[in-house]
């Protein structure tokens, strides 16, 4: 069973990853420095929620498979260095989800407003025909239990934005528009 800490675990699409992984049987730990709802409250219902808020760098033991590292958490965080040192695989969660969609159809809503209405209605649809997705949304859903779903389904909606991948990575953009051959 895959080992994955998250260094920012609490952000919209960082502990939907984390529960999706963690459905698929993954073995999930996390940090961060401040957890809201309704993040905290999913996370602790899943048994992933961090005893205390901090950076520890500790958590981070040779065995991980690897990190994931949030978009807050600076190139400074301890958590990040000691994951260096180990020679640990860092990924941000847009590289990490490239990497496990690359070989299906990727649908990226995008845009400034409206990402999550569209996303939502697109997932409504296709759950409505009994079609096969995963997703990535950072938003609540109605009718949807987790935000984020990783499996063998041959497409994946996801909602995109600009922002940085993390402080060592680059855009979301660059990892949902990369063109497969």
């Amino acid at each position: 069973m895959p080992k994955i800490h998250f260094i920012a675990i609490g952000g919209a699409a960082m502990h939907n990853l984390a529960l999706a992984l963690k459905a698929k049987g993954y073995q999930i730990t996390g940090s961060d420095d401040e957890i809201y709802e309704p993040s905290k409250s999913l996370l602790a219902s899943h048994g992933i929620l961090p005893e205390e808020f901090g950076w520890f760098p500790e958590k981070i033991t040779a065995d991980l498979n690897a990190v994931i590292l949030g978009m807050h958490a600076k190139a400074d965080n301890p958590e990040l260095i000691r994951a260096q040192e180990l020679g640990i695989k860092i990924e941000s969660y847009p590289s990490f989800l490239y990497e496990v969609s690359k070989h299906k159809q990727r649908i990226v809503i995008a845009g400034s407003h409206g990402k999550t209405s569209i996303t939502s209605m697109i997932l409504h649809v296709l759950k409505s025909l009994n079609r096969k997705f995963d997703y990535l949304v950072g938003a609540r859903i109605e009718g949807f239990e987790l935000m984020a779903s990783l499996s063998d389904a041959p497409i994946i909606i996801i909602e995109g934005d600009e922002y940085l991948a993390s402080s060592t990575d680059k855009p979301n953009f660059y990892y949902t528009n990369l063109i497969l051959p």
